[in-house]
């Protein structure tokens, strides 16, 4: 299964810093899904749910409070003004 480097900080440090096979979440025109080889964009997130699926197939949810999502070639990093697991 093809993997991205996903970071997700907050103004508390580090929430999430590793390898996923998909990233869904709510961005301010929609649902979005991110997996490796997605086009690069930046994009503010609504708050709301942000589901993590592991190379492994397990999924981790959590709920942000909104933020700004980049992603690029290499790495995706998502800036969040609050993240906790649910």
């Amino acid at each position: 299964m093809n993997t991205l480097k996903l970071n997700i900080s907050t103004p508390d440090g580090d929430a999430f810093a590793g390898e996923v096979a998909k990233l869904d979440l709510r961005g301010i025109e929609g649902e979005l899904a991110v997996m490796a080889g997605h086009v690069p964009f930046l994009t503010a997130v609504k708050p709301g749910h942000c589901d993590i699926m592991l190379p492994d197939g397990e999924e981790k949810k959590a709920v942000i409070d909104g933020g700004i999502l980049n992603v690029a070639k290499d790495k995706t990093i998502l800036l969040a003004s609050g993240f906790k697991w649910a």
